[in-house]
C-alpha cells in the first residue's frame, strides 16, 4: 500500500511538473510573438467618412479643403480652387492611420517644451458624423529625426516621424489641380492649332485622328496622340511667381493657341515665349503660369510633323494579298493561313515577309505638291481579310522617286534606296522547298 501510494504521488508530480512547463512556456511564447515596442495608434478612422480637412498653418493661415457629393475634393479657402485629388489622398491618408513613434509623456503639464502651446501646424479632420479629429504638431525633437504631436482631447506628446509632418505640410500650391487644361484626353473629338500663319486642326473618329484643316490629309496618330498628352498633361510651374509670369507672358512672343473640344466644350491655352521662357494662360483656370519648355517645342510643330508619313496603312498586320508591278515584271501574292501562295505555288515565307517588310516601312522624305507624271511602279495591298484596299503609283524623279496614294493629292517623296530595297526584295521571291528537302 505504501508503494501504490508512492508511485501516486510520483505521478501526479510530474502531471503538475508538465502542466506548469506547458503554461510557462506557452506564455513565453506568447510574449515573444508581441513585438517589444509597438508604436502608439494615435488616429485609426475609415478614409471614406471624411467629409472636410482643414490645415491651419501658424504663419500662412488657412487651407479648407471639402468634398463634394460626388466625391470630389475641393479647395475652399483661402478661395476656391479644384483641388489635386492625388495629394489631398496623401494627407487623408497620413491622417486616417496616424502612429506615433513614441509617447513623450502621458500627461502633459506643459505644453511650450514641446511647441504644442502655439503648434507650427493644426491638421483638422472632419467626419461624416462632423466629429473633428485634430492633431497638433509642434517643435521638432532635439535630436531633429522626429516632432512633437498630440490629439486634441488626448493628454498625451507623442513624437511623429518627421516624414509624417512633411506628408501633412502642405502649401496651396501643394493641393491645388496643377493642370491646366482639364479635358478628359478619352472624350476629346477636335483639337485646333492657331499659330501665326496656320491654322492646323485635327478631327478624331472613334481611335482615329485625320487633319481636317487646311485640307484633309493623313494624320500620323502618334504624333497628334502626343500633342493631346502633352496638352492634356501641362501644368502651373510655382517656380516664377505669378506676377512674374503675367508680365513674362505680356511681353512675350506667341507661340500658338490650342483649343480642345468635347461634347461638353472647349477649353483654350495660348501659350507665349519670352527669351528661353514659356508661359501660359489657361480659359479652365485663372492666372498666368511658367510652363515645361517640351510644350512650348510641342506647339512650335510645324503641319508635316503631324502627316502620316507612311506610304501604306496596313501596319503590323499581315496584308491578305499584294500585287506589284515594275515594267514589264509583275508579282502575285495571296494568303491562305499562314502560307503564302503565287499562281498555285506555296512560296518561301522569309522571301515573302521581306517583300512586306519593305512596303512596310515605304515612308516619305517629305511632301511635295506638284512634279507627279506617269507612273512606272504600282502596287497594291489588300488587309483586314480584303475590306481595305490601298493602290499606290510610283515614278523615278531625278534622284528620288515620287509616290501617290490613289484618290488623295499628296505627294510622298521616297529615297531611292527605299524603293530599290523594295524592287531587289520583289525580285528575290522564291517557291517555298518541297517538304523533306
Amino acid at each position: 500500500m505504501k508503494i501504490r501510494g508512492l508511485l501516486t504521488a510520483v505521478v501526479v508530480l510530474l502531471v503538475l511538473g508538465g502542466t506548469l512547463y506547458w503554461s510557462d512556456h506557452h506564455k513565453s511564447a506568447e510574449g515573444a510573438a508581441k513585438p517589444a515596442d509597438t508604436p502608439p495608434q494615435i488616429l485609426k478612422l475609415d478614409e471614406a467618412s471624411a467629409s472636410k480637412i482643414e490645415l491651419r498653418k501658424k504663419d500662412t493661415g488657412v487651407i479648407a479643403i471639402a468634398k463634394s457629393g460626388s466625391g470630389v475634393w475641393q479647395i475652399t479657402a483661402p478661395k476656391n480652387l479644384p483641388a489635386d485629388q492625388s495629394a489631398v489622398s496623401g494627407v487623408l491618408s497620413t491622417l486616417s492611420s496616424l502612429n506615433a513613434e513614441r509617447v513623450v509623456e502621458d500627461k502633459a503639464s506643459d505644453l511650450k517644451r514641446y511647441g504644442l502651446d502655439q503648434p507650427v501646424l493644426v491638421a483638422d479632420l472632419t467626419d461624416r458624423s462632423n466629429a473633428h479629429h485634430e492633431l497638433k504638431i509642434g517643435d521638432d525633437t532635439p535630436t531633429s529625426g522626429g516632432t512633437y504631436a498630440m490629439l486634441s482631447g488626448d493628454p498625451r506628446v507623442f513624437t511623429i516621424a518627421s516624414y509624417v509632418k512633411s506628408s501633412l505640410d502642405k502649401s496651396l500650391n501643394d493641393l491645388r489641380d496643377k493642370r491646366l487644361l482639364t479635358v478628359d484626353p478619352d472624350k476629346i473629338s477636335r483639337v485646333e492649332l492657331i499659330k501665326q500663319g496656320q491654322e492646323i486642326e485635327f478631327g478624331r473618329n472613334k481611335d482615329d485622328w485625320q487633319i481636317v484643316r487646311p485640307k484633309p490629309l493623313r494624320a500620323d496618330g502618334v504624333q497628334v496622340a502626343d500633342l493631346v498628352r502633352k496638352l492634356t498633361d501641362a501644368k502651373m510651374d510655382s517656380s516664377v511667381p505669378e506676377k512674374d509670369s503675367a508680365a513674362g507672358f505680356t511681353h512675350g512672343t506667341p507661340i500658338a493657341t490650342a483649343k480642345l473640344t468635347n461634347q461638353s466644350g472647349s477649353q483654350e491655352l495660348q501659350v507665349r515665349k519670352n527669351k528661353d521662357t514659356y508661359f501660359a494662360k489657361s480659359s479652365a483656370i485663372e492666372g498666368t503660369f511658367k510652363v515645361d519648355a517640351d510644350l512650348g517645342q510641342e506647339l512650335n510643330k510645324k503641319l508635316d510633323d503631324f502627316r502620316n508619313k507612311k506610304v501604306f496603312d496596313f501596319g503590323f498586320s499581315d496584308p491578305d494579298k499584294i500585287e506589284l508591278h515594275s515594267g514589264d515584271k509583275a508579282y502575285y501574292l495571296t494568303r491562305t493561313g499562314q502560307d503564302w501562295w503565287s499562281n498555285g505555288k506555296k512560296m518561301d515565307p522569309d522571301s515573302v515577309q521581306s517583300l512586306i517588310s519593305k512596303l512596310r516601312d515605304l515612308s516619305a522624305d517629305k511632301f511635295l505638291e506638284s512634279g507627279f507624271f506617269s507612273p512606272t511602279i504600282q502596287a497594291i495591298v489588300a488587309s483586314d481579310d480584303g475590306k481595305h484596299t490601298e493602290k499606290i503609283a510610283i515614278v523615278k524623279s531625278g534622284t528620288e522617286y515620287l509616290a501617290r496614294r490613289e484618290n488623295e493629292p499628296a505627294i510622298y517623296q521616297l529615297s531611292s534606296a527605299a524603293v530599290d530595297d523594295l524592287l531587289k526584295s520583289a525580285a528575290g521571291l522564291k517557291q517555298a522547298p518541297a517538304p523533306g528537302k
